[in-house]
């Protein structure tokens, strides 16, 4: 009886392990080791739901420079918590978003939070900003920033 049941909690054990090995493998959101690795030192060229037109800068030592039509915007960009956050200088319209690879070099951009703060503490349903690729790098998602 005893063997009997520690065989049924060793495959339930292992039911679990299985279980929750698929669902990070099948996680959509790039992890920040991926986030790091895509954009540190890369510039992004992007569009918005509304169809307006972007680029930001994100250099090595973690400033960033956002460009819109005549606009341009220093700040800070940062990994906080699996999201990739962009606050900018004097301006909030920054926030934190989980980012999602979906073609080789295409990135579709989900809002969570504010804050780097509110991104640790109570991030938001991701909710979808914008679509880039990286400037210099094979392919683009030009065509498909109309979602």
């Amino acid at each position: 009886m005893l063997i009997r049941c520690l065989d049924t909690v060793a495959a339930m054990a292992l039911g679990f392990v299985m279980l929750t090995s698929t669902y990070v493998a099948d996680d959509p959101w790039m992890n920040e080791a991926d986030l790091a690795a895509t954009f540190t030192g890369a510039t992004l060229e992007g569009k918005y739901r509304s169809d307006r037109s972007f680029s930001e800068v994100y250099r090595k030592d973690g400033s960033l420079e956002y460009r819109e039509a005549a606009a341009t915007i220093a700040g800070k960009w940062t990994l906080e918590a699996g999201a990739f956050c962009t606050i900018y200088d004097n301006d909030p319209s920054g926030g934190c978003y989980r980012v999602k690879k979906v073609a080789a070099n295409c990135y579709e951009f989900y809002f969570v939070a504010r804050t780097k703060q509110q991104a640790r503490a109570k991030p938001g349903r991701p909710s979808w900003t914008a679509r880039g690729s990286v400037l210099g790098k094979p392919g683009n998602c030009a065509e498909q920033h109309n979602v």
